[in-house]
């Protein structure tokens, strides 16, 4: 049975009894309607014949730990490790205890503004705030509520500058300082900048993953430290699937091809991974010294990270003209729309080139 209140001329609130807790005492489901008293009708209708009876007596923090449970298999290491983290720093906030069934978007907006009061960065909120959407959009799904508060709430996106890009001659440079101490550094890197891949899925590269002129990326190393910060033991390495648990294909350039054939014949006989000796594979952190160490040689602005040659990679492919679909195939990007947001900087120098080219047809000097 549901209710319904005018609180002040067109808005309205209606309430829906939903069952009882764990202690017998009644709970019910509020929504805030704006518009006609039809509206409101049409929403206590739906909450009559749809209610959330299963919802009773859970708080955020419970969906939380449910959601991460439901999921909790069909993720990489790496992103589990994250989701678990956010879903704990949402579930410390005031906003977990609150019941599932009685959370509001005005309950969502003032833990973004307690969020910002206590200096977290927005990032770190927008994290959070997909956390606590996707678990209401599961919650969606069981029957617990009848509309996702979260998507209601959205985080508000501060103005970005355009992203950088390496220049060319920077990569080129960096390569040969990591090819200077080690042939194998040189690879790495050389392969970060011509496939786009991350550092996890660069410590996870053996020989066998080369088949002609195809490159298979399809797993990643993920780190599992043990102990404190301040006393950690020696961690884990574990190949897991990669960021976005999916299986791609890049074709590698014949200079690419030449230099992994010589560097294979160097190294394989200790081991079947291209980056570590022996039966385990590279820690991430290996690459990342390696980075380190060919920039500081190179003389390149210490501003740049060992993931800008993923972005320069990016840059590079859909500025000169290649589609953004294949450029998110070989980044790993589950929807190109993620590749159009991230590289809209790219997507612009490349219509500048259609435009040159359509006026030079007008002028009959296309070829």
């Amino acid at each position: 049975m549901a209710t319904i209140r005018q609180r002040r001329p067109g808005v309205w609130e209606v309430r829906a009894f939903t069952g009882r807790d764990d202690l017998g005492k009644p709970t019910q489901v509020s929504r805030t309607v704006r518009g006609g008293k039809k509206d409101a009708q049409r929403v206590a209708a739906e909450l009559t014949v749809h209610p959330a009876p299963r919802a009773r007596g859970r708080t955020v923090a419970e969906l939380l730990d449910a959601y991460l449970e439901l999921r909790g298999g069909e993720r990489a290491e790496a992103t589990k490790r994250d989701q678990r983290s956010r879903v704990r720093l949402v579930a410390e906030d005031p906003i977990g205890s609150v019941a599932v069934a009685r959370l509001s978007v005005v309950d969502v907006d003032r833990w973004h503004v307690r969020l910002r009061k206590a200096g977290v960065g927005p990032g770190s909120i927008r994290n959070r705030h997909m956390v606590l959407r996707a678990a209401l959009a599961q919650a969606l799904r069981w029957g617990w509520v009848t509309t996702n508060v979260a998507s209601l709430a959205p985080v508000s996106q501060p103005a970005r500058a355009p992203r950088e890009s390496m220049k060319a001659e920077d990569v080129r440079a960096v390569i040969d300082a990591a090819t200077s101490f080690d042939p194998a550094a040189g690879l790495a890197l050389r392969l970060a900048a011509v496939t786009g891949a991350r550092r996890a899925e660069l410590a996870a590269f053996r020989w066998d993953s080369v088949d002609g002129n195809r490159l298979t990326i399809d797993r990643s190393v993920a780190v599992i430290r043990h102990g404190r910060p301040d006393q950690r033991t020696t961690p884990t390495l574990v190949a897991a699937p990669t960021k976005t648990a999916n299986r791609r294909m890049v074709t590698l350039d014949d200079d690419t091809l030449d230099l992994i054939a010589k560097v294979r014949t160097e190294r394989e006989e200790f081991g079947p991974w291209m980056f570590a000796i022996g039966n385990l594979p590279a820690n991430p952190d290996r690459i990342g010294n390696w980075w380190s160490r060919a920039r500081r040689i190179a003389g390149i602005d210490e501003k740049w990270r060992l993931h800008d040659l993923r972005h320069w990679s990016a840059t590079v492919a859909i500025s000169g003209g290649h589609d953004v679909r294949t450029v998110a195939g070989r980044l790993g990007h589950a929807n190109p729309a993620m590749t159009l947001r991230v590289y809209a900087h790219a997507v612009e120098a490349a219509d500048q080139a259609v435009a040159v080219a359509l006026g030079q047809a007008l002028l009959g000097d296309a070829p």
